[in-house]
Parts: C-alpha cells; sequence; structure tokens
C-alpha cells in the first residue's frame, strides 16, 4: 500500500569518480557530471510526480560522494543516528548531514562506531536489518537498536560488488523485501529465508545493474531501468516498477536508493 514518503537528497553538482573506495570505481574511466545532474534530476521528479517530499542538502565542493544521501544518515521517529564513514574520503560528509537534520530540529545522536548510514541500516517493519562486511562495523548495530529504538538483526555481506546493504537487498513493504542471496553468508541467507519467507529473490543479472538499489514507498518502485527481470518480478507480486537510468552515477557505485535518505519524522 502507498505511503507518502519525505527524502533528502543532494544534487551531484561535484558528482566525479577521483578515487576507488569500491569496486565499481574506475577513476581512469570517463565520466559525465552534466549527465549525472540529468539523471538525478529526473529521478527527483520521479519522486515529486508520486507525491512525496523531497528536501535538499546543499552539495559542498570537494565531496563527490555527496550526492549518495542514503549514507549520511539513519532516521526512525524524528531520531538521527549520525554516520562515521569508513573512508577518509567521504569523512566529512558526515558532519554536513548532521549539521543539516539539527538546523532542521532533529535529535541527532552522534556515532559511536563506523556505519554508513541507510547504506548499511535499513527499517524493514518494526526491525533493522543491520549490514557487515565491508562498510559499516558490526559494534554500530548494537548503538543503532540501543538509539533507534527497534531491534536490529545483524546481516552478512561477503560480495565485495555489494558493499553496502542496500545494494544487495531492498525493502519493499512492511513484509516483503528483494534480496540477492549470493551476497550473504549462508548463516544471514537462512535469516532472511525464516524472517521473509515470501521475499523476492533476485537474479545476478539484475543485482549487477545495481537493481536492487531500489525505493520502494510500498506500492511503487523506483529502480535502475536495465533491471529489467526484477522489474517484472515486481510486477507479478503486485508493485508497480518504475524505472529510471542512474548509469552515470553507478560508475561511482551508486542507484535510485543510494541518493535517497529517508526521512521518518515519527507523530
Amino acid at each position: 500500500m502507498f505511503s507518502h514518503r519525505r527524502y533528502l537528497m543532494c544534487r551531484p553538482t561535484y558528482f566525479a569518480v577521483e578515487y576507488a573506495i569500491n569496486p565499481w570505481m574506475d577513476p581512469a574511466a570517463p565520466y559525465d557530471t552534466e549527465l549525472a545532474v540529468r539523471q538525478w534530476t529526473a529521478l527527483r521528479e520521479v519522486y515529486t510526480r508520486l507525491g512525496h517530499t523531497v528536501e535538499e542538502i546543499d552539495p559542498l565542493p570537494g565531496l563527490p560522494d555527496m550526492v549518495f544521501a542514503a549514507n549520511g544518515a539513519t532516521v526512525v521517529d524524528g531520531t538521527v543516528l549520525a554516520v562515521q564513514f569508513r573512508d577518509p574520503e567521504r569523512a566529512d560528509e558526515g558532519p554536513a548531514y548532521a549539521n543539516w537534520f539539527r538546523r532542521a530540529g532533529f535529535d541527532v545522536v552522534e556515532a559511536k562506531a563506523v556505519n554508513e548510514g541507510e547504506g548499511d541500516i535499513l527499517l524493514a517493519g518494526g526491525v533493522l536489518l543491520a549490514g557487515t562486511g565491508f562498510r559499516t562495523a558490526h559494534e554500530s548495530h548494537l548503538q543503532a537498536q540501543e538509539v533507534l529504538r527497534r531491534p536490529v538483526v545483524s546481516l552478512q555481506l561477503v560480495d565485495p560488488n555489494y558493499y553496502h546493504l542496500d545494494t544487495a537487498l531492498c525493502v519493499l513493504d512492511e513484509r516483503t523485501i528483494a534480496y540477492l542471496p549470493e551476497a550473504f553468508t549462508p548463516g544471514s541467507r537462512e535469516v532472511l529465508r525464516r524472517l521473509f519467507p515470501d521475499a523476492i529473490l533476485a537474479g545476478a543479472d539484475d543485482a549487477a545493474v545495481l537493481g536492487l538499489n531500489a525505493v520502494s514507498d510500498g506500492h511503487n518502485v523506483v529502480l535502475p531501468v536495465q533491471a529489467g527481470n526484477l522489474a517484472q518480478q515486481l510486477t507479478d507480486r503486485g508493485f508497480r516498477p518504475i524505472g529510471v537510468d542512474v548509469s552515470e552515477l553507478r560508475k561511482a557505485g551508486g542507484g535510485p536508493k543510494c541518493c535517497t535518505l529517508e526521512i521518518r519524522a515519527g507523530d
């Protein structure tokens, strides 16, 4: 069932691929900042056409990955768990996002361990699915549970191409997820199978275009247009897939969800 969402995004004014902190990034390959801006703008327009509220944080020079707003925080019931990035190239993004939320009147709790926001912490119904293995430290899962007041289910990622949980798993509604089983350890796959027996299992081809890096409002699912098989699976399950082309941003390892931080203000 559709529900109105509030999102925070950051225009990729300074988008570039100047370093490599994940397998998708190749500083020697060409990139097109203007194309990235156009693709991002089209994504933003999809959200507004769907009736969602989109707010923007000002991009900062020297932070080419700041467009990936999902990594900027985790927000549940008006409480903001700030982030601490693993890589020094992104370190200054954390305070920028935390300050935006403070200015907007939110209660912000500083991170005690490395965590990269909704990249690795996803609210699924009443639980927080929390990834670890590449970026977010397992210790941060304990803080997420204390601060955000939701039980945490830790999931171990094993494929460096899916370095954040949101590249390997998408929350579709309170009871349904889609994920790539091969991205997780056998134990984590079994946990997901038990928690979400009706999950959509994505194929490797769709995952390889970051098809699982998608944004759902409970009915509409915004995902990379290249993920055609996953789109059909979503349709078959009663969801409405909406394809977007963010292929330029994929050169830095990001898709629609990476660009989209959900602001859950609570009652």
